[in-house]
């Protein structure tokens, strides 16, 4: 089975070293599945680790960067593409993807979760959504969504339409379905 999957992840320069291991790690167990690598097409931190280890294992790279963030353009991605915004990058990368993959991130990558979910909740696409969270990045996060779900924010539905997950191998085996 060929997939594209869309991974959303950290473009800062100052993550921790095991976080750029962890993001090398995905790329090339996308690209050993041969499968298309969809990213945030920044050439910096994670989200370039991830995109240049699938490139080294052998396989295809898609970038879509902000027409804002060109100056940080992964220019050796196989496709790159140019989104007008933030938004119409976020929406390009679900549309461009068959699974949506999350490693540990800020606000950016928080941001591409949140609107990846609550897309899926409305019904604008079925497609798998991963955390994979192999230190407890997430923990916080869920922990909130899960005290909003018993505050009558949140329906139970809800909870179920994320995966968390802690290794890679889990978090590809949730990509395929």
């Amino acid at each position: 089975m060929t997939l594209s999957v869309c991974v959303f992840c950290s473009a800062s320069d100052s993550v921790e070293a095991r976080y750029l291991k962890l993001a090398e790690e995905v790329g090339t167990a996308i690209a050993a599945c041969g499968w298309t690598l969809v990213s945030g097409g920044e050439h910096v931190s994670m989200m370039g680790a991830v995109a240049a280890a699938a490139r080294a294992a052998g396989g295809q790279t898609v970038g879509i960067v902000s027409d804002s963030l060109l100056h940080r353009a992964d220019r050796d991605s196989d496709r790159l593409i140019v989104a007008q915004g933030i938004g119409a990058r976020k929406q390009r990368m679900t549309e461009e993807a068959d699974a949506l993959l999350a490693l540990p991130g800020g606000l950016g990558t928080c941001d591409e979760i949140f609107t990846a979910w609550t897309e899926r909740m409305v019904g604008v696409h079925d497609k798998p959504l991963i955390l994979l969270d192999p230190d407890d990045h997430f923990g916080g996060l869920l922990d909130w969504v899960a005290d909003a779900r018993a505050r009558g924010f949140v329906q139970a539905s809800s909870l179920t339409a994320v995966r968390h997950v802690r290794t890679v191998a889990d978090a590809l085996d949730a990509c395929a379905g």
